[in-house]
């Protein structure tokens, strides 16, 4: 049976059709709610934009959701957590709209520094008010920039060509990268004290909800003006509307509003130096089919059990550099093989990364190798959300180790998984320009070899014959070999044949191999589809 997905609003064509190649796609946009609850159990993923709520209550309808897509940026529509709780993947097109935003930021800063809205209505009733409508200059000006990510960082570098000076209030911001961007990091208050513009540039949280009220209004200088075209409800808009009336606010440009869509009576609407404008950051063709395809992509991703680069709800969070996407594929294959191997209620793992791969953030590694692991164990679907918490439920503690060092490769994956009787460790890498993935250790012998679905390996006491025998008990049963390679650590050791095959090997069949070549262990692994 073929996935299925509803878009639940509208979305770029070229986004829906990327997906139709794969899926079942159902259009569905302005559904009521009650029909919206009631379709949704038929959907393993579901896209929506800002208008529909994906709360508790359609997680909990939606009995096969995989996934849930934003269409943009903003997750306000979507309980998250309890997504998580489910094991739903939740992702958003953070990127799609970031130009967008920034334009729009500058727009309405321009708009509200040459009282543009209102002069243009002005002319349009007839009257020719030249000296009413007197701007001010940016050149000149020291901006505030409150949260320097993409969008901010974006209106940082477009308001500095401008002539303006940057003051900038972040917390997760070096000094070092703030002297790339030619600004000053300061507090809160600081920046407020000697702000002439301030840009808001912060994802709403319980900890930004607020953040400029009536207190830090207080500390402005008389005469500044704000912008928002972030997320509403950061600004308290209250206090927004009093330091205006005080004369401390001169201006402001808003966007975005604390209940949306805002109420026709809303207070900024009365304020005649306010320009006002019904949430465009991303309004404007580019960001809307950008936002589509981006959307679709991370979908298809994370259907086919693939990682999402843009999955919000992923422990350790969805950003990585692109040196380690190579990598996923390899570690959650190293998991499956690792749990292969053992064979035994596992109590611990231990993810290790040498080298070049060190280097970087591996905990999308570290939910790719256990992702893979589990994939053998539990019936129930294994997704980079809930890898974490099957460990913790299992009771298996997870450790990562990194160094930079790696002695006989540029970069070494290993997975270690331990038991109460044993532990076993199984390592891979990646060699040539194509990032050709390679099995380099398993049970700590040398090994040499592509990894494929079906895979098998045996440990026996090394002696002339044992590879014709295990030839003829695979061929007399009709499996196939496709490679073949053995390791030891002294001759007449003990030995490791590692084999990978065209089809699976019946539990019988490695019950022969055993007993025909006196192997101590012999162990039969299926890396899926």
């Amino acid at each position: 049976m073929a996935l299925k997905v509803l878009v639940a609003e509208p979305l770029a064509e070229e986004g829906i059709a990327n997906m139709r190649r794969e899926l079942d796609v159902d259009v569905l946009p302005d559904l009521p709610r009650q029909k919206f609850l009631d379709l949704i159990g038929e959907y393993d993923a579901v896209i929506v934009r800002s208008a529909t709520q994906i709360d508790k209550e359609a997680i909990d309808k939606g009995w096969r959701l995989k996934v849930v897509g934003r269409a943009g940026i903003g997750l306000d529509n979507i309980d998250v957590e309890a997504a998580t709780r489910r094991g739903i993947l939740v992702v958003n097109a953070p990127q799609s709209n970031i130009l967008s935003a920034a334009e729009h930021s500058m727009a309405l800063l321009l708009s509200m520094a040459r009282q543009i809205p209102a002069a243009d209505a002005s002319l349009r009733e007839g009257r020719w008010a030249r000296s009413k409508f007197t701007g001010v200059e940016l050149h000149g000006k020291t901006l505030g920039v409150v949260g320097l990510g993409r969008i901010g960082t974006l209106v940082a570098q477009r308001a500095a060509a401008f002539g303006m000076r940057l003051v900038v209030f972040d917390p997760y911001v070096t000094e070092a990268r703030a002297s790339e961007m030619k600004a000053t990091l300061a507090t809160l208050d600081e920046l407020c004290a000697q702000a002439d513009f301030i840009t808001i540039h912060l994802p709403k949280t319980s900890e930004t909800k607020g953040m400029l009220g009536k207190e830090q209004f207080a500390k402005m200088k008389p005469g500044v003006r704000i912008v928002n075209a972030a997320r509403g409800g950061i600004v308290d808009e209250a206090a927004l509307v009093q330091a205006h009336h005080d004369g401390i606010v001169a201006a402001a440009a808003i966007d975005v509003y604390e209940k949306e869509p805002a109420p026709a009576d809303h207070p900024f609407f009365s304020e005649p130096d306010f320009v006002v404008t019904p949430h465009l950051g991303a309004s404007t063709q580019e960001a809307q089919e950008k936002a589509g395809t981006a959307i679709a992509e991370q979908v298809l991703m994370a259907l086919r059990g693939e990682f999402a680069p843009y999955a919000v709800n992923i422990k350790g969070g969805a950003e990585y550099v692109e040196a380690i996407r190579p990598f996923i594929s390899l570690t959650e294959k190293l998991g499956r093989i690792a749990h292969g191997v053992a064979g035994e209620r596992i109590t611990e793992v231990s993810m290790e990364f040498r080298g070049t791969v060190a280097e970087h953030d591996t905990r999308i590694l570290t939910l790719a190798g256990l992702k893979g692991l589990f994939s053998a164990i539990v019936h129930e679907p294994v997704t980079y959300v809930n890898a974490p918490l099957l460990a913790s439920e299992r009771g298996i503690d997870v450790k990562e180790i990194k160094s930079a060092v790696a002695s006989d490769y540029v970069s070494l994956v290993s997975i270690g998984v331990g038991s109460d009787n044993h532990r076993v460790n199984v390592a891979g890498t990646l060699t040539g320009k194509k990032d050709d993935e390679r099995i380099v250790s398993v049970w700590g012998y040398a090994m040499d070899m592509a990894p494929e679905r079906f895979m098998c390996f045996a440990k026996y006491t090394d002696r002339p014959g044992v590879i014709g025998t295990v030839g003829s008990v695979l061929g007399e049963s009709g499996v196939n070999i496709a490679s073949m390679q053995v390791s030891r650590q002294t001759i007449g050791g003990e030995a490791l044949m590692g084999l990978t095959v065209d089809s699976e090997i019946p539990l019988e069949v490695l019950g022969k191999i055993k007993s025909a070549i006196d192997a101590t262990d012999v162990r039969a692994i299926d890396l899926g589809d």
